[in-house]
């Protein structure tokens, strides 16, 4: 089977964007919305804009960090949401 990252799955219209979020940024946000990275919503490892990442990244995305997902919408404009990488 091809390489599981060959199709980019990121570059979807239908899909939001996805960023991985270094330690400070991580904090900023939790300060910001006042929760701890436990109560943020969860997304796999093996999910596959997680993959992706990892290969846009050059490294393994580590349970414990956080993505940042912006959800683009014609009446809302952005939407930006936080995920909580969890093991597969």
């Amino acid at each position: 089977m091809a390489n599981d990252t060959a199709f980019n799955v990121l570059e979807h219209e239908l899909v939001p964007e996805h960023y991985l979020l270094d330690e400070g940024e991580t904090e900023e946000v939790l300060e910001k919305l006042g929760v701890t990275k436990d109560q943020l919503p969860k997304i796999k490892r093996s999910d596959m804009a997680i993959k992706v990442l990892e290969s846009a990244y050059g490294r393994q995305i580590e349970a414990g960090e956080v993505i940042k997902v912006i959800r683009k919408s014609r009446t809302a404009g952005e939407f930006v949401a936080y995920r909580l990488v969890v093991g597969s």
